[in-house]
C-alpha cells in the first residue's frame, strides 16, 4: 500500500482516507481471491467477534458455511463451549440448519422460532425425523396461538438427497416454484436451502477442518487457569483459539499467551493462537514474541466500547492496523482488524491497510443469526438488543460466581454499553445478506487496485486522504435534495 500524496503526520481512522484506482487487468470480480492472510486461510477474511451478545452457534455455523468464522465468547462455561463447538461439527457443511417442530407443536412454538433463521420456515417432522410439512409466517397469520402446525402447514414439500448439489436444488426449486428444498438421507430431514442460498452455496466455499468439518473459534481470557481451558477446548475441537482482553500489551496477557502455546505445543495440534488487542508496532511485536500467531488489533473503535471518551486511550484504527499488520510481517505473522467497521469499503480499507481478516461486532449484531431474542420496537421496527463486553451488563455475566462484594467492586470499573438497540436492516435482515453485501464491495475494491488475492491488494493499494466534505460527498442519497 502507498498513499496518494504521502503519509500524513497524524493517525487516520477509516473515514479520512480513500482508495484511489489505478490500471487494472482483472476483468471481474470473481477472479479475485478473497482466502484470508492470516495464516488460517478462510475462504472469506471475516470473522464473527467474541461478544455474547452477537456471536452464537447460530452465527458460528453459517458464517463458516459462507467461509468466515465466529469466535464464541470467553464468559461461556466451558461445558456449554464444548456442547456448541460440538453442535457447529456435526451441522451441515452445504445445506443450512433446519428449525424442526412435531405436527402437534402449537402456532405460538412456530413463531417463536421463525426469527431464528433468515429462511422464514420451520420444517415439520414425524417421531422418526422424516419431514411432513413446512410453516412460514404467512402460514401462521392470523391463527390462534394455541392451534397445532399440523393444521397449518404446507405439505407440497421438494424432497433432495442431502448429496444433491446447490446447482441442482436451485434447478428443482425454480422449476418447482419453491421456497425451500428438504435435505434427506435415510428418509431423515437433514438440511434445508433455498434459492438464495443455493446461490450462496457455489459462490462461497465453506470454511471447514482437516475432518471436512464447519471450523470455529473460541476466546479464552487470561484470568484464572488458563491452561486448564485450553486443554479443554483444544479436546472440543476449537480451530482458533483468541487470547482475549481489552489491554493486550500487559504482563499477564504475555504470560498467558506463553502457558497456551505451551499447552498447544504440548498436545500436538496445529491450532492457530490470536492474542490481543493492541494499537501499536511494540504490542504486535511482543505478543508475537509470546507466541501469538496472529494479533488482534483496536481499542476503542467498536460501537459498543466507550473507553475512547472514558479513559483518552486507543487510536484511530485504520493507522493502528497499518503499523501493526507491517510489524506482523516483519515476524512472518499477521493480524485481524477488529472493530470499527460499518461499511464496505471499511473492510476493504483494512484489508489495503494489510490485515489479514476482518473482525466484525455490532454490524452482525442486528440479525438474525445473533444469539440475542428479536424484539419489536414501538414503531414496528425489529431489533436485538448489544452490549459491550466490558460494559456493566457483561461485568455482572463474567463476575457471576465471585462474593457479593468482588461483584460489586468489579461493577465500578466498566467501560462500555450495556444496552444499545441493534435494528435489523430490512434489506439485509440475515448475517449472509451482509456478508453479500461487503463481499461485493471487497471484490470491487480489488479489482479498482488491480488486485486478484489480498496479499496483492495489500500491495497495490493507492491510498488518499480526505476531509469530511469528501467522505460525505460519496454518501449515496435516499431521496433528493
Amino acid at each position: 500500500m502507498r498513499f496518494l500524496t504521502g503519509k500524513p503526520n497524524y493517525d487516520l481512522t477509516y473515514d479520512d482516507v480513500f482508495m484511489a484506482p489505478r490500471r487494472s487487468s482483472v476483468t471481474s470480480r470473481l477472479d479475485v481471491d478473497l482466502t484470508s492472510a492470516d495464516g488460517l486461510n478462510l475462504p472469506l477474511p471475516l470473522v464473527v467477534a467474541n461478544m455474547t451478545a452477537i456471536s452464537g452457534r447460530r452465527m458460528a455455523e453459517t458464517v463458516a458455511r459462507r467461509g468466515g468464522i465466529a469466535i464464541i465468547p470467553q464468559d461461556l462455561p466451558t461445558d456449554i463451549v464444548a456442547e456448541a463447538i460440538a453442535k457447529v461439527k456435526g451441522a451441515p457443511t452445504v445445506f443450512d440448519t433446519p428449525l424442526t417442530l412435531n405436527p402437534h407443536a402449537t402456532v405460538g412454538e412456530a413463531l417463536l422460532l421463525l426469527p431464528k433463521r433468515s429462511h422464514g420456515l420451520v420444517v415439520v417432522i414425524d417421531a422418526s425425523g422424516a419431514p411432513i410439512g413446512t410453516v412460514s409466517e404467512r402460514d401462521l397469520t392470523g391463527l390462534d396461538r394455541f392451534n397445532q402446525v399440523h393444521e397449518a402447514m404446507n405439505t407440497d414439500l421438494t424432497l433432495m438427497a442431502d448429496s444433491a448439489t446447490p446447482t441442482q436444488v436451485f434447478d428443482e426449486l425454480s422449476t418447482r416454484r419453491h421456497k425451500a428444498a428438504l435435505a434427506i438421507r435415510d428418509g431423515k430431514l437433514v438440511g434445508l436451502m433455498t434459492l438464495k442460498g443455493a446461490v450462496r452455496a457455489e459462490l462461497y466455499p465453506p470454511a471447514l477442518d482437516a475432518s471436512g468439518r464447519l471450523k470455529v473459534g473460541v476466546a479464552v481470557g487470561i484470568s484464572g487457569d488458563v491452561e486448564e481451558r485450553v486443554e479443554a477446548l483444544l479436546a472440543a475441537g476449537a480451530d482458533v483459539l483468541v487470547m482475549d482482553t481489552a489491554h493486550g500489551h500487559q504482563e499477564r496477557m504475555i504470560s498467558a499467551v506463553q502457558r497456551c502455546r505451551a499447552v498447544v505445543a504440548r498436545t500436538g495440534q496445529q491450532v492457530p493462537i490470536v492474542a490481543g488487542n493492541v494499537v501499536t508496532a511494540d504490542g504486535t511485536a511482543d505478543l508475537i514474541e509470546a507466541g501469538a500467531d496472529v494479533v488482534k488489533v483496536g481499542v476503542g473503535p467498536g460501537a459498543m466500547c466507550t473507553t475512547r471518551m472514558q479513559t483518552g486511550v486507543g487510536r484511530p484504527q485504520f493507522s493502528a492496523v497499518l503499523e501493526c499488520a507491517e510489524q506482523a510481517k516483519d515476524s512472518g505473522k499477521a493480524i485481524w482488524a477488529d472493530g470499527g467497521v460499518r461499511h464496505p469499503r471499511d473492510v476493504a480499507l483494512a484489508l489495503a491497510a494489510g490485515a489479514g481478516a476482518v473482525m466484525i461486532g455490532s454490524w452482525f449484531a442486528g440479525t438474525h443469526e445473533s444469539p440475542g431474542e428479536l424484539l419489536i420496537a414501538a414503531d414496528g421496527r425489529p431489533y436485538k438488543e448489544s452490549f459491550g463486553m466490558a460494559s456493566a451488563r457483561a461485568v455482572r455475566a463474567r463476575t457471576r460466581h465471585q462474593s457479593a462484594f468482588g461483584r460489586a467492586t468489579a461493577a465500578l470499573f466498566e467501560e462500555g454499553i450495556s444496552s444499545s438497540r441493534m435494528f435489523l436492516d430490512p434489506e439485509r435482515p440475515g448475517v449472509e445478506d451482509l456478508i453479500d453485501f461487503i463481499v461485493s464491495g471487497v471484490r470491487s475494491s480489488a479489482t479498482y487496485a488491480g488486485a486478484r488475492t489480498l496479499p496483492e491488494f495489500a500491495n497495490q493499494a493507492i491510498i488518499g486522504v480526505q476531509s469530511a466534505s469528501g467522505y460525505n460527498e460519496g454518501r449515496p442519497l435516499h431521496s433528493s435534495w
